[in-house]
């Protein structure tokens, strides 16, 4: 195992609605979209799971899944602050949101993201991901390239 200097001591646990605005403040890659109202809306009636990284109690990493259907489930949020990329935290995150998903009877879990973000497409591929569609919104920028991966 590769130890990484200075590695802060990070805890995964059940995380709020708070702590995804929290982090996705601190997150250049993304506007003002995501709100309180737009998490509260999308998630209603649905089975979901928020994982929040932290460190020293502060919020720096999220994955927020829910379901699909009975055999789906969909990666809807996640990102990890600046400072505190390269600790393996997204991949951390990932793995144990798989693990419950499948824990839950979910065959499958599902994600999309764009050209925009391309450290989270090489994850999304070097995790066994694979694209299975295209949403075109107009522009390569903005348009969401689907994946999937059997749990």
């Amino acid at each position: 195992m590769i130890e990484i200097e200075n590695m802060p001591h990070i805890e995964y646990r059940m995380g709020t609605f708070n702590d995804v605005l929290i982090i996705n403040q601190q997150m250049p890659e993304f506007d003002d979209r995501t709100t309180r109202a737009v998490l509260e809306v999308r998630l209603a009636n649905r089975d979901y799971r928020l994982l929040v990284a932290y460190v020293d109690d502060m919020p720096v990493g999220y994955q927020l899944v829910y379901a699909l259907s009975a055999t789906e489930s969909y990666l809807w949020l996640a990102g990890v602050c600046p400072d505190y990329r390269q600790y393996g935290i997204a991949t951390a995150l990932r793995t144990q949101q798989e693990f419950w998903a499948k824990g839950q009877g979910y065959q499958q879990m599902r994600v999309k993201s764009m050209n925009r973000y391309p450290a989270m497409l090489q994850l999304l591929i070097r995790s066994g991901y694979q694209i299975d569609g295209y949403e075109d919104a107009g522009s390569s920028h903005n348009s969401k390239i689907c994946f999937c991966k059997a749990l």
